[in-house]
């Protein structure tokens, strides 16, 4: 399975986008009941911030989900936990699968996710802050190397805020191949949305 990543184009995306964030798998994300319009505007904040900024995930070409980074000491988690240099926020939201669920995808996804934003030299530690009553999303992170630092309030929700070191993920992607399985065997596919 190969993932490769473009800038999102709020405009031209948005219709796209609208399909996945108002079905109710995506109610974590907060925009149920937006508007294509609204999902513009919301992207072209995003991607006009200086700070944070969305990229298409492809699978085969094939949008398949949508992955966020954001600096958080300009985000409002600013103030609520110590942030180091090398902290990259992470938010991300696989879409929902066309042809039925298919195993190891939602890991498959998370995993290059984590190795694209870990290529990056003088990143230290992803950061992320999904809803508290998220489980499913929790146990993914945990299972790609995200340690839980306890609960923040956000302005929109209640979060787990979780970190991931690079030694963490790299541990964490050692463990099912130590046992003769690949990181993306045990999940099926399955839309997961990670914060918002």
């Amino acid at each position: 399975m190969r993932f490769t990543f473009r800038c999102l184009d709020a405009a031209a995306d948005a219709p796209l986008l609208h399909s996945w964030v108002t079905q109710p798998y995506a109610s974590f994300w907060g925009m149920l009941s937006a508007r294509v319009e609204d999902v513009v505007e919301e992207y072209q904040k995003i991607q006009a911030s200086g700070h944070h900024h969305a990229l298409l995930g492809l699978d085969g070409g094939v949008p398949a989900f949508l992955m966020e980074e954001y600096l958080p000491a300009s985000s409002p988690l600013a103030g609520l936990y110590p942030v180091q240099p090398g902290d990259v926020g992470m938010h991300l939201l696989v879409a929902p699968p066309s042809n039925g669920p298919e195993a190891g995808y939602t890991t498959a996804v998370m995993d290059a996710v984590l190795g694209r934003l870990f290529a990056a030299p003088d990143l230290e530690r992803v950061v992320v802050e999904p809803d508290a009553r998220n489980t499913r999303i929790h146990a993914l992170n945990e299972r790609l190397g995200f340690q839980p630092a306890g609960l923040v309030t956000l302005p929109d929700k209640e979060a787990l805020l979780s970190f991931c070191s690079r030694s963490d993920y790299l541990a964490a992607r050692a463990v099912p191949a130590a046992a003769g399985t690949a990181i993306t065997e045990p999940t099926t596919r399955t839309p997961v949305p990670q914060g918002a």
